[in-house]
């Protein structure tokens, strides 16, 4: 395994979906890229997201990148690209010949899933590479 792609929604469960993810990019030696998705979002001024928000984002993933590399992880990339989720994790890891997503399940059931749609299930069934699903481990879970 050479490369993972791990995308980032910055939930709660991120952090333990890097963790997991370092882990195993540790374990294979293969390197970690971290992706977040800026997805489009309406806004009633018709105003773009300004700056400050993308530094926020970029602060964020610099965070992951500082966890990852001190859980051993010997070559770790951050990306952020703006679209939809599921086609440009998909897209990206055509890109970036990825191995191996590693994505978060959040447990969306029922009407939510029908009318939001899943991402990680549609990157499941249309990545050209393995996919990983990871349940959220929240500490309250039992």
């Amino acid at each position: 395994m050479k490369s993972i792609l791990c995308p980032l929604d910055f939930s709660a469960a991120s952090a333990g979906l890097v963790a997991y993810a370092a882990a195993l990019a540790v374990a294979t030696g293969a390197e970690l890229r971290l992706l977040h998705v800026c997805e489009p979002r309406e806004d009633p001024s018709g105003q773009q997201p300004d700056a400050q928000v993308f530094g926020s984002c970029k602060d964020r993933m610099q965070a992951f990148r500082a966890s990852a590399e001190q859980a051993g992880v010997a070559r770790v990339h951050t990306g952020m690209v703006r679209g939809e989720a599921a086609p440009e994790i998909v897209a990206e890891a055509s890109r970036q010949q990825a191995d191996l997503i590693i994505i978060g399940a959040h447990g969306q059931t029922g009407l939510t899933r029908f009318l939001m749609g899943n991402t990680a299930e549609i990157v499941l069934r249309t990545a050209h590479c393995a996919t990983m699903l990871v349940r959220d481990a929240l500490p309250n879970e039992e």
